[in-house]
């Protein structure tokens, strides 16, 4: 067997294992008991209105909701902690809580759980989201966060806490650029939003081909882009646009072609028939039947 026939069943295999361990999903909606998540593009506004973290704490509960704010994924947890603690105490909250868990041991202090026990709103910030995982994934932590989520709490996460919502998260990869194998480098994600593939500072990085990168590469069928200041909100099966911005939705369930199986990891990346939508604020897209929401 050649060399480039080697790395070609090597990448065919990993591809495989991915399929059987996490299936290829219909639809990407969440349980009707399961709260809901708002997921930011990255660079929301927090001085002006606050268009999306008003919404944030709008469905996490109003002026009683208790909200924490998770700075894992940051190198300056006391800055970013401090400006959300201001900026979501100025829209009304009492209890803002900032949860620093730099380490991965603090993920399973009791004061830290007790913490995320009595919230009704988690809030990620941006960062790297490899911390987060590296941080939180298997941890007591990451299984109470789960069990809130299927009892109906909200979580909200931005750039970093955007990409880290499905099974399989970018982790990082070039932007402005065709798509190519080595585009995206992809690792486990937190898995609030199984199924999908999820990209931010999406038209501002230009980063169409790194999200098709990283579709062709997962056993999912399903991507979003989102656009800074914009955030998508899951609900169920609905998913809601807001910000100023706008989300791309790839959709490769009914590609007609590919040359994914005949690819080094530098060769250009053919899709045929790929599903394109470019939703803003006011439109939708229904998880369930994969097709957009559009204004009456």
């Amino acid at each position: 067997m050649t060399m480039p026939e080697v790395q070609e069943a090597v990448m065919t295999s990993q591809k495989n294992e991915l399929e059987n361990e996490l299936g290829k999903p219909d639809s990407v909606a969440l349980p009707e008991t399961h709260g809901q998540l708002v997921i930011i593009g990255g660079a929301e506004d927090k001085e002006g209105d606050c268009k999306i973290l008003r919404e944030f704490v709008r469905r996490a509960g109003g002026l009683q909701a208790r909200i924490v704010v998770m700075t894992v994924a940051t190198g300056l947890p006391g800055e970013v902690g401090e400006t959300y603690m201001n900026v979501f105490e100025r829209l009304g909250v009492e209890s803002v809580k900032v949860l620093d868990t730099a380490k991965r041991e603090n993920a399973d202090d009791s004061k830290g759980l007790d913490v995320i026990q009595d919230a009704t709103g988690v809030f990620f910030t941006g960062g790297n989201q490899a911390r987060i995982t590296e941080c939180l994934k298997d941890t007591e932590l990451d299984s109470l966060l789960h069990q809130r989520f299927s009892e109906g709490i909200i979580i909200a996460g931005t750039s970093a806490g955007a990409a880290m919502m499905p099974d399989m998260m970018i982790v990082e990869g070039e932007g402005e650029t065709n798509p190519r194998m080595e585009v995206a480098a992809m690792d486990r994600g937190m898995g609030f939003l199984p199924g999908v593939v999820i990209d931010q500072h999406f038209a501002q990085r230009g980063r169409l081909g790194r999200l098709l990168s990283a579709i062709a590469q997962q056993p999912v069928n399903l991507g979003f882009g989102i656009d800074e200041n914009t955030a998508i909100v899951i609900n169920g099966k609905e998913l809601e646009v807001i910000g100023e911005g706008a989300i791309t939705v790839v959709d490769v369930a009914k590609l007609t072609h590919t040359n994914i199986d005949e690819l080094l990891k530098d060769e250009p990346l053919a899709l045929c028939d790929a599903t394109l939508h470019i939703l803003p604020q006011g439109y939708g897209f229904d998880l369930e039947k994969r097709v957009p929401i559009t204004k009456a």
